[in-house]
């Protein structure tokens, strides 16, 4: 099998920091493994055990615990299922799937099965936001309602501002380990309000994995002609990825029920703008689920 990391040593020095990270979410979160027709995936639980279930898929090309941080004001009302994306850095199978097609939404859907959840509200940063639209297109029926984080799957950013502010940076990075081409990574990714273990994490990943290349691929209007479901899109103004005005516009030119919050902060929000965004997700929540 053919593994996404680059070497042993790097898959363990990037799992030894999803460990600390995994501490640091705190006390009463389980984690377990399910099969799927794509091979074993490493969940992670939390939250009251008769809560209404709210999936929350990672980030792609970081660790499941970072991003799911992100939304740990929402544990403690939600039982929360955090599925290690398969093909991407922590415990699920190696192998990639295409993101293409209906792959990543069958694979939802097993885990669905598994829990035994007709339908459930889902959160998706970035990849994650792409898995969400594969799963309104293919399986609209089992999304009660969702929250799109800077997700993929809508618009792009800059091909050659990408290249020169992310990829040659990284080239750079790869070959010297030198601090300030990952700070000028990090910091695009950022605007420049990156955690100092998120950068950390992010390093090893830059170095140690080979990365997902391929988002979600961009959705079409007629794809989500079925999903109706209540629809929450959050920005950022300066995501170098997926900015957050083109975001905004193709959203609305194609998912039929959504409402929109544009953020000052880039691909990574910073902390206060997580203290915002998890206040919009809880009332949008509240008033949908």
């Amino acid at each position: 099998m053919s593994s996404i990391y680059r070497s042993e040593e790097g898959k363990n020095s990037i799992l030894e920091d999803y460990e600390a990270y995994l501490e640091n979410l705190g006390e009463g979160v389980e984690r377990e493994y399910v099969e799927t027709r794509f091979g074993q995936t490493h969940v992670l639980l939390t939250g009251p055990e008769n809560g209404k279930p709210l999936f929350i898929l990672q980030g792609g090309n970081c660790v499941n615990p970072m991003t799911l941080s992100w939304f740990s004001s929402l544990f403690k009302d939600y039982r929360i299922i955090a599925p290690d994306t398969i093909g991407h850095p922590g415990y699920s199978e190696e192998t990639r799937i295409s993101a293409r097609f209906d792959s990543l939404a069958l694979w939802v859907s097993d885990l669905l099965d598994h829990y035994k959840i007709e339908k459930s509200a889902f959160i998706g940063p970035s990849f994650g936001g792409g898995i969400i639209l594969r799963l309104a297109t293919y399986i609209p029926e089992r999304i009660a309602c969702s929250v799109l984080v800077s997700p993929a799957g809508l618009a792009v950013g800059s091909k050659f501002k990408t290249a020169q502010d992310i990829v040659l940076p990284l080239v750079k990075y790869r070959m010297t380990s030198s601090p300030s081409s990952l700070q000028k990574i990090t910091g695009t990714m950022s605007c420049n309000c990156m955690k100092e273990m998120d950068k950390n994490i992010m390093g090893k990943i830059f170095k140690y994995v080979s990365m997902e290349q391929d988002n979600p691929k961009l959705t079409e209007r007629e794809e989500l002609v079925n999903y109706t479901s209540p629809t929450l899109l959050l920005v950022g103004e300066k995501d170098v990825f997926f900015p957050g005005d083109k975001v905004i516009e193709r959203a609305q030119k194609i998912i039929p029920n959504v409402q929109a919050v544009k953020y000052d902060t880039g691909h990574f929000p910073s902390q206060d703008v997580l203290i915002q965004m998890n206040e919009e997700i809880r009332q949008f929540l509240q008033q949908n689920y």
